[in-house]
C-alpha cells in the first residue's frame, strides 16, 4: 500500500491512504514507508478519503488473502485474538477510519487487502504480515522491551571466534532493514521445496516459527536445494572466501540476483540466518560454542585415534576450535511450556535430520538436561557441547587402548553478544550445568542412557511383556511370564498385575483361567518377572473349542502415575492326527488307512469319532491314551489327491488333519 490514490478510476467513492503511525506503533519504520508493513496480532489503521456524495458508504466486511482467505466483518471495536476490523467515521462525514487487526497466529507473509461494499469489491492493496515480539499473544513474544530491541531490531552486532583461550569479536552487519531484504527473506520462504512441492500447506504453516526456523535451517545452506550459501573448508580459489564477508546484505542480494553464494562457512551460516530470522520478526542471536564436538556416530563420545607410533588416524568424529550457530526465541506447544524460550538451530550442514541438511530448533532447556528424545535434533546440539573425550591407541592386534581423555574440554565459554553493548556474555549456563558438577554428569548419565535406548530401538521408562512356554498343548501345566524392564534412571516401585482369562475368536471375553500379583521394586536397567502358572484343571472347562487364552498384564506406579499394559492371546497347541496307509492307493481299489490320536488331556474324552468321508466311531479313550481306528476307502480317480481327516469328542473337538495322497492307474 502506497500513500495517495488508488484505483480511483475503478472506484469514484473514495480514496484511501496510509497513516505513518503504522510503522511506528508495528517498529517497522526502519522498513521505510513506501509500503504497509505490520506485526501480527496488532491494530493497524487505514483512512478512507470519501468524495463527495458518499456519507451514506457503509462497507460490510474485509478479506485478507495470502494462500487462504480469511474474511472478517467490520464491526464496533477489534479483537485480539482473532481478524477483526472496526469503521469510525470523521464527524464532517468526509473520512472513515478503519483499524485492522490481525490473528497473533495469521501466517507471515505477503497478504491482498479486499473491501466488500454491499457486494462490490475493491481492492486496497497489498501488505506484509510479520512475527510479533511485542504481541503477548504471539509464539514469539519477549517481555523485555530491551531484548526486543537487541534481538529484533539491532542491525549490528558481534560474533566470537578464535579459541577458548583468546576469544575475539567480529562485527557483523545483519541489516535486516536494508531495502529490498525482507522481499528477500521471503523469496527464501517460497523457493524451499516443501513450498514448491505443496505451496498452501507451506503458507499456512508459516503461522509456527518453529515450521519457519527449521525451513530457514535447511535454506541458509545450499546442500540440498536452492539455498543461500556454499560451504567450503578446503583451499578456496573461486567466489569470495567466508572470512571476507562483513555482513548479510551482499550475501542475500547476491542470491537473490544469480542463486548460490560462495563461500560460506559457520559463522557466516549462522550471521546470514540471524539477518533472515530478524527480518521475519523472529528474536534471534548469534552463538559461539568453543570446544564443539562434531559427533558423526552418535554415541556422544569424540574418539580420538592413534596408531601405535603416536599418529593420528582420521575418523570420522573431531571437535571445532569454535562452532557457530543461531538461538531463536519462540514457545514450543509441541513439547510443553517448560521447554519455551531460546531454540537453537544450526544451519551448516553437517549432518541430515529428516534426510535434510538442517538441524534444529531445539530447546536449551531440553539441551542442558539431556531430553534426548525431544524435537528436534536434540542428540547433535547435546553432544556438540557436552560430549566426552576419549583418546585411543590401536594395537596391532587390532586391539583399542584407552590412554588419555577428558569430560571438560567440549563446550566452553559459549558466548553471545551482550544486550545493549557489544561486550561478550558467556552463557554457557543456559546450555548445561557447570563441568564436572554433581548435575552435569547426572545430565550426561542420563542422556548415555537414552542414547543407547535410541540405538537398541528401545524409548526410555517402564516396559512390559509377556514371555509365551515353548510347549502349550492343550491338557497340559505349563507357565507364562510377564517381564517388566525398567528403562529409567531411577529405580520403580510398582504393583504388578497378571491375569488369564479365556476368549472366544471374536473377542468375547469368558472365565478367568488365573491370576498373579506382587509389588516389585525394579532398579535402573534392570527387570523383574511375575510368572503365572495355567493348569488345566483352570483352563479346562473355561476355553472354547477355538482354544484360546488372553493375558494381560499391568504395572502401577502411583508415585508417577504410571500406568503400563501388555496384552497377548494364546492358541493352545492341539495333538496330531497320525493318518498311514496300509498300502498303495490304486484306483477303484480298496485301501486300508489307519487314524491314530493321542489324548493329551489328564481325563477321558467321550463320544470320540473320527471322519474321513464317512464315520467310524470309538467310544471312549482314556486319558494320554490313543485313540485309534482303521478305515477302508475306495479311490475313483488316479493322480494326486488329498485325504480329509476331523477329530471329534465330548472335551476335544474340530482337530483336523490330512495326508497327500498319489493314487496310481
Amino acid at each position: 500500500m502506497s500513500q495517495g490514490k488508488a484505483e480511483e478510476e475503478k472506484n469514484p467513492l473514495y480514496l484511501w491512504i496510509l497513516t505513518p503511525s503504522n510503522s511506528r506503533s508495528h517498529h517497522t519504520q526502519l522498513c521505510g514507508e513506501e509500503r504497509l508493513i505490520v506485526r501480527r496480532g496488532q491494530p493497524f489503521n487505514i483512512i478512507l478519503h470519501l468524495t463527495a456524495g458518499s456519507k451514506d458508504f457503509k462497507p460490510v466486511s474485509l478479506n485478507a488473502c495470502m494462500s487462504e482467505s480469511v474474511t472478517f466483518s467490520i464491526t464496533d471495536s477489534t479483537v485480539d485474538t482473532d481478524w477483526s476490523a472496526s469503521a469510525t467515521y470523521d464527524p464532517s462525514g468526509n473520512t472513515l477510519s478503519l483499524s485492522i487487526s490481525s490473528s497473533p497466529d495469521a501466517p507471515i507473509g505477503v497478504y491482498s487487502l479486499t473491501l466488500d461494499q454491499n457486494g462490490k469489491k475493491t481492492s486496497l492493496g497489498q501488505f506484509t504480515l510479520l512475527f510479533n515480539a511485542w504481541c503477548p499473544r504471539d509464539a514469539v513474544y519477549m517481555h523485555s522491551e530491551t531484548k526486543r530491541q537487541e534481538y529484533v531490531l539491532a542491525q549490528h552486532g558481534q560474533i566470537y571466534r578464535g579459541t577458548h583461550k583468546r576469544i575475539k569479536g567480529t562485527p557483523w552487519n545483519f541489516g535486516q532493514f536494508e531495502a529490498g531484504i525482507l522481499d528477500i527473506c521471503l523469496k527464501i520462504l517460497d523457493e524451499n521445496p516443501k513450498f514448491v512441492s505443496d505451496a498452501d500447506k507451506d503458507c499456512s504453516a508459516r503461522r509456527n516459527p518453529i515450521y519457519v526456523t527449521r525451513v530457514l535451517s535447511a535454506m541458509i545452506n545450499s546442500n540440498d536445494d536452492r539455498g543461500v550459501l556454499v560451504g567450503n573448508w578446503g583451499k578456496i580459489e573461486d567466489g569470495t572466501h567466508p572470512g571476507e564477508w562483513i555482513g548479510s546484505g551482499d550475501i542475500l542480494h547476491q542470491w537473490a540476483e544469480s542463486g548460490p553464494v560462495c563461500y560460506g562457512q559457520c559463522w557466516v551460516f549462522a550471521a546470514v540466518a540471524c539477518t533472515v530470522s530478524r527480518a521475519l520478526g523472529i528474536p534471534c542471536r548469534v552463538v559461539t560454542n568453543f570446544g564443539s564436538a562434531h559427533d558423526t556416530d552418535a554415541n556422544l563420545v569424540i574418539e580420538n585415534l592413534y596408531d601405535e607410533d603416536g599418529k593420528r588416524i582420521s575418523g570420522g568424529d573431531s571437535i571445532w576450535n569454535f562452532h557457530v550457530w543461531v538461538d531463536s526465541w519462540m514457545t514450543r506447544p509441541d513439547l510443553g511450556q517448560k521447554f519455551d524460550g531460546w531454540q537453537t538451530s544450526d544451519p551448516t550442514p553437517q549432518e541430515t535430520s529428516e534426510g535434510v541438511f538442517c538441524c534444529g530448533p531445539a530447546s536449551l532447556k531440553a539441551i542442558k538436561e539431556g531430553e534426548l528424545t525431544l524435537k528436534y535434533d536434540v542428540p547433535f546440539i547435546f553432544a556438540e557441547v557436552n560430549a566426552d573425550v576419549v583418546d585411543l591407541v590401536l594395537l596391532s592386534t587390532g586391539q583399542f587402548v584407552k590412554f588419555s581423555g577428558s569430560t571438560k574440554s567440549v563446550g566452553c565459554f559459549i558466548s553471545t553478544k551482550t544486550v545493549g553493548s557489544d561486550d561478550r556474555r558467556d552463557i554457557t549456563h543456559q546450555y548445561k550445568y557447570a563441568e564436572g558438577s554433581k548435575e552435569e554428569r547426572q545430565v550426561y548419565e542420563k542422556a548415555q542412557h537414552h542414547n543407547k535406548l535410541q540405538q537398541r530401538g528401545e524409548k526410555p521408562g517402564l516396559h512390559l511383556k509377556i514371555k509365551l512356554a515353548d510347549n502349550m498343548m492343550v491338557g497340559s501345566d505349563f507357565e507364562v511370564y510377564a517381564i517388566l524392564t525398567n528403562n529409567c534412571m531411577e529405580a520403580r516401585t510398582c504393583n504388578f498385575l497378571f491375569f488369564a482369562r479365556a476368549v472366544s475368536y471374536k473377542g468375547k471375553q469368558g472365565d478367568s483361567c488365573g491370576v498373579a500379583s506382587d509389588k516389585v521394586e525394579v532398579p535402573s536397567g534392570e527387570e523383574r518377572r511375575l510368572s503365572l502358572k495355567l493348569e488345566y484343571e483352570s483352563y479346562g472347562t473355561a476355553i472354547t473349542s477355538d482354544r484360546l487364552i488372553q493375558l494381560s498384564a499391568i504395572t502401577i506406579d502411583k508415585e508417577t502415575i504410571d500406568f503400563n499394559k501388555a496384552e497377548k492371546t494364546i492358541v493352545l497347541d492341539e495333538p496330531d492326527i497320525k493318518i498311514e496307509l496300509l498300502g498303495e492307493a490304486n484306483i477303484n481299489q480298496s485301501v486300508m488307512t489307519k487314524l491314530t490320536l493321542l489324548n493329551p488331556l489328564p481325563e477321558q474324552l467321550q463320544d470320540c469319532s473320527f471322519t474321513v468321508e464317512g464315520v467310524s466311531l470309538t467310544d471312549t479313550v482314556g486319558p494320554k491314551q490313543e485313540a485309534k481306528t482303521t478305515i477302508e476307502f475306495i479311490p475313483t480317480s488316479a493322480g494326486p489327491s488329498v485325504l480329509l481327516v476331523n477329530f471329534d469328542s465330548d472335551k476335544l473337538k474340530n482337530i483336523k488333519s490330512f495326508l497327500n495322497v498319489v493314487v496310481k492307474e
